[in-house]
């Protein structure tokens, strides 16, 4: 029976819910995760406070005495030996064997020495183009100023006279009178032979042979061409076109069926044979059990999640409740008998040791020492006499204008 489209339709997915199987599941899952978890987050806890203690009480101050001593016994000394020891000499080796010669080399050599030399060139190059103007272009420029100007000028217009009169007026009558009618003349025969030439040209070489193609060449070509168009039509395009109509298509047909119903046989074979089963397999066999095993993983792998969440938070609750009565019992035992020592016993002890004797043996050492000071400022009164008090300077009384 062939599938219909109903039964190709994909059913829609299972919506979770609290079935027998989550309840099932879900029990077992958190007492196990409860008993595994509670140890572990107890150790975890205490692991954690004493980690927080042991770093508040003893690493941080480590830490703090080592680099302190790292910083006083080996950076402090090592910074000044190598400012002291290394610095400072290489400084002052570089500043005496190198900058200093340096300097007085460059203050009192080579810039009295660069200046030299640049005057010396400065008045060598000035000699030098004086020198050269002196033999090369003031006499060149006198030559031509005072000789070759002038003489030029006069060759100029002697020149210009003799080829105006001689060549220009001579050469200008001679077109006017002489050459114009003659070219004129020229060219109206040569117009008269061109129009002469032309018409024998066509009379000798165009006109037969237009002739020649209207009057035969075109007749007898049109009449080979409905010749040879004939034989063709009769001799190859009637035989192909019944030869293609009566023979070939009916083969073609045959061979096109025969194509066609192997590939039906074939399709139908490979259908039946290969996808059929195979789709049934996938349909009814694996993916229900693709399902259901996704369903029973999703559940168990949920629950002992949610299980282990909620183990980790009771566990928690309980760690805190037994840190918070270990806390309180430290408190009872410990921290309140220490703290009424301290404010019954202690706080009044020191009160009464501050007041009856640190106040009176230091308001009797002040005492002592301001007698002290006032007999040593009396002996060196009595013995140097008296400071001179500085006296003020007397005022300038104030300028009034004239």
């Amino acid at each position: 029976m062939e599938p219909t489209d109903n039964d190709r339709r994909v059913p829609d997915r299972y919506e979770p819910g609290e079935g027998c199987l989550t309840t099932a599941v879900r029990l077992p899952v958190r007492i196990v995760v409860l008993v595994l978890v509670v140890p572990v987050r107890l150790v975890w806890d205490a692991l954690a406070a004493l980690g927080r203690a042991f770093h508040r009480t003893a690493l941080r101050p480590l830490g703090r005495g080592f680099a302190w001593l790292w910083r006083t016994l080996v950076v402090i000394p090592v910074t000044w030996t190598w400012r002291t020891l290394v610095v400072a000499p290489l400084s002052w080796l570089w500043r005496t064997l190198a900058v200093a010669p340096a300097v007085w080399l460059w203050r009192y050599a080579l810039t009295p020495l660069g200046r030299g030399l640049a005057w010396l060139v400065r008045g060598l190059g000035v000699a030098l183009v004086w020198l050269g103007k002196a033999l090369f272009v003031w006499p060149w420029v006198a030559l031509w100023r005072y000789v070759l100007a002038p003489v030029g000028r006069g060759i100029g217009v002697v020149v210009a006279w003799l080829v105006r009169y001689l060549v220009v007026v001579p050469a200008r009558w001679l077109y006017a009178a002489v050459l114009t009618p003659v070219g004129r003349g020229i060219a109206w025969l040569v117009r008269g032979l061109g129009v002469a030439l032309v018409w024998l040209g066509k009379a000798l070489f165009v006109w037969p042979w237009v002739a020649l193609w209207r009057y035969v060449l075109a007749p007898v070509g049109r009449g080979i061409a409905v010749a040879v168009a004939w034989l063709v039509r009769y001799l190859v395009v009637v035989p192909a076109q019944w030869l293609y109509t009566s023979v070939l298509t009916p083969v073609g047909r045959g061979i096109a069926w025969l194509v066609r119903g192997l590939g039906t046989v074939l399709a139908t074979l490979v259908r039946w044979v290969v996808v059929v089963p195979l789709v049934a397999l996938w349909r009814y066999v694996l993916l229900p059990a693709g399902r259901a095993l996704a369903a029973v993983v999703t559940v168990v792998v949920r629950e002992a999640g949610a299980a282990f969440g909620h183990c980790w938070r009771v566990a928690g609750i309980i760690s805190r409740a037994i840190g918070r009565f270990l806390g309180t019992l430290l408190r009872w035992v410990f921290v309140e008998p220490v703290r009424w020592v301290y404010r019954t016993v202690l706080t009044p002890l020191g009160h009464g040791i501050r007041d009856g004797i640190w106040k009176p043996v230091r308001q009797a050492l002040r005492t002592a020492r301001e007698t002290v000071r006032q007999t040593r400022q009396e002996l060196r009164r009595a013995l140097f006499g008296a400071p001179r008090e500085p006296r003020r300077a007397a005022a300038v009384p104030p300028r009034r204008e004239p």
